[in-house]
């Protein structure tokens, strides 16, 4: 089976919100062009080809289990779990899956993996090969999140880093941003990235960053359409900090895209061809 083609999408409806994410975020002024700094990050250090199936790769990745605080400081609604009906390898690719059922008090199940004390690294070029979910109220990401040093630190402090957020029911459309003291939540810098004529639910794409001291370089499928550096946020760029651990996940409802409606369709899954990171060869 051809893990990059075999699998279809149910045909929907296609209902358009209002351009949620724009005004959730605050766009970067910086433009793509010949300014911008462009590194080359060619040395492999971690790969998940996810090309064994079961369980994820316990030495990449754990798990977050629960509802969070505050349903993970978003009001959403998803009860992430470990539980394979949520999360599993299959015919090389990894497979989240979220569901509506009654589990221990929500109406939703997820999963949310991270490398946190299994991979932590400081720049490179991070990517991954992934196809989206579809519906209103469906919310995936692939972003890095600054390590708490053992909770002595905390959010928005730490920094983050969303290199693909995404609303269901805009399916043309991702976006990546950066979070940080002064500049986080509805307060955060990013910019979107709309596809021409397709569609991030009906087949793979790759996002990815190249993060290098004072600058962040954003890009899908190769194509480079945002930096942000320290001018462009309005307080401390705590990016030149470390380490980052990377998080794969798909909410359910929040304050982005909010609940799903009659017209959501579960389940839903967020199909991960690979998790890549690269340093730079010296």
């Amino acid at each position: 089976m051809n893990k990059k083609h075999t699998y279809k999408m149910r045909t929907k409806t296609l209902f358009l919100m209002s351009f949620l994410m724009i005004s959730f975020f605050v766009i970067s002024s910086c433009e793509t062009d010949e300014t911008q700094t462009v590194a080359t990050f060619t040395e492999l250090v971690m790969a998940d080809e996810f090309d064994t199936d079961g369980a994820p790769n316990s030495t990449i990745w754990g798990f977050d289990i629960g509802t969070g605080q505050n349903g993970w400081g978003n009001n959403e609604l998803q009860y992430y779990t470990d539980r394979s009906e949520n999360v599993t390898v299959q015919n090389g690719v990894l497979i989240i899956t979220a569901k509506e059922e009654a589990f221990n008090g929500a109406s939703y199940t997820s999963a949310r993996l991270l490398t946190k004390g299994k991979f932590e690294q400081t720049y490179g070029r991070f990517e991954a090969r992934i196809r989206l979910p579809y519906g209103k109220g469906l919310w995936p990401a692939f972003w890095l999140l600054g390590d708490d040093s053992n909770g002595t630190e905390v959010w928005p402090q730490i920094g983050e880093i969303d290199i693909m957020e995404y609303v269901g029911s805009e399916p043309t459309i991702m976006f990546g941003t950066v979070h940080g003291p002064g500049y986080s939540g509805g307060q955060s810098i990013g910019k979107p990235y709309q596809l021409e004529n397709d569609r991030f639910d009906t087949g793979f794409h790759i996002f990815g960053i190249e993060w290098g001291p004072d600058y962040i370089n954003y890009y899908v499928d190769d194509i480079l359409y945002n930096q942000i550096t320290p001018d462009d946020v309005p307080g401390e760029w705590v990016f030149n900090r470390g380490p980052f651990y990377i998080i794969l996940n798909v909410a359910v409802g929040g304050q982005l895209p909010g609940a799903p409606n009659a017209e959501t369709v579960f389940p839903q899954t967020m199909l991960v061809d690979y998790v890549r990171v690269y340093n730079r060869r010296n």
